[in-house]
């Protein structure tokens, strides 16, 4: 007999519907097994699907892919505190990458995140000819980060997806100064079966470091530069990462899993 389990597709930092990174979030009484986790979530096949389950007053949440499990997912967080929340003012989620708060600001939803600084490296030859550009400047942290002096190069970007999956990172952050934002990017991840994702929150635990030291300022506000496009409020403080932004409900409705 199958179970019915409630399940909600969010476009999150975005206040407008098809915008944005739709996220999958389906609420649990307990763990299903994770072979079951994956399925629903290549069946889902947004670029990532949020499993909560709750947790003394808090919940436990894990996200996958529609190819794997990740440590770290920015827009399913605000897609699951944007469904879980409810009238509470925060809550907080207990991952892979420790405690993650979430409170809401007016209508934005702010997250507490870890910052990931990266640090300058040579660049792989995979990573330059995958991208078909020569960059600015190549760093890592958990993502490759390129650097492009301008928006317009990295609009132009057409990568070749079968190298930049042979890279040894989650994925590749490409960005470049912003002229209504402080900064723009875009994120490839075709190993975690990601070609482009729409926005991606825990980017910016790597670009929000990277752009306050170039910058000279701890408030910026990021524009992810796909085809759907988001935008990001972000706040450096130390080794934290606030990063804020709108979301949207366009489907509620209930999965039947075996």
């Amino acid at each position: 007999m199958s179970r019915r389990l409630p399940l909600w597709q969010v476009d999150a930092f975005t206040g407008t519907l098809f915008a944005g990174n739709p996220a999958a979030v389906c609420l649990l009484d307990a763990w299903l097994p994770d072979a079951t986790l994956q399925a629903i979530a290549a069946e889902n096949n947004l670029s990532e699907t949020a499993f909560a389950v709750p947790r003394d007053g808090d919940f436990a949440l894990r996200w996958f892919t529609p190819a794997q499990e990740v440590d770290l997912c920015g827009h399913a967080t605000l897609a699951a505190a944007h469904v879980l929340l409810g009238e509470r003012a925060a809550v907080t989620f207990h991952t892979r990458s420790g405690a993650l708060g979430v409170e809401r600001r007016g209508g934005l939803l702010a997250m507490d995140f870890p910052a990931l600084p990266a640090a300058a490296v040579r660049a792989p030859d995979a990573l330059e000819h995958g991208l078909g550009r020569r960059p600015r400047e190549v760093l890592r942290a958990v993502d490759y980060l390129v650097v492009y002096d301008t928006a317009a190069e990295i609009e132009a970007l057409v990568p070749d997806q079968e190298r930049l999956a042979r890279l040894d990172g989650r994925g590749v952050i490409v960005t470049a100064p912003g002229t209504d934002a402080d900064f723009v990017s875009r994120f490839f991840a075709p190993k975690a079966g990601i070609p482009e994702d729409p926005v991606t929150g825990s980017a910016h635990s790597t670009l929000a470091p990277y752009w306050a030291a170039r910058l000279g300022k701890t408030r910026l506000r990021a524009r992810q530069i796909s085809r759907r496009g988001g935008e990001l409020e972000c706040v450096l403080r130390g080794d934290r990462v606030e990063i804020a932004g709108r979301a949207v409900t366009y489907l509620e409705g209930t999965i039947l899993v075996p």
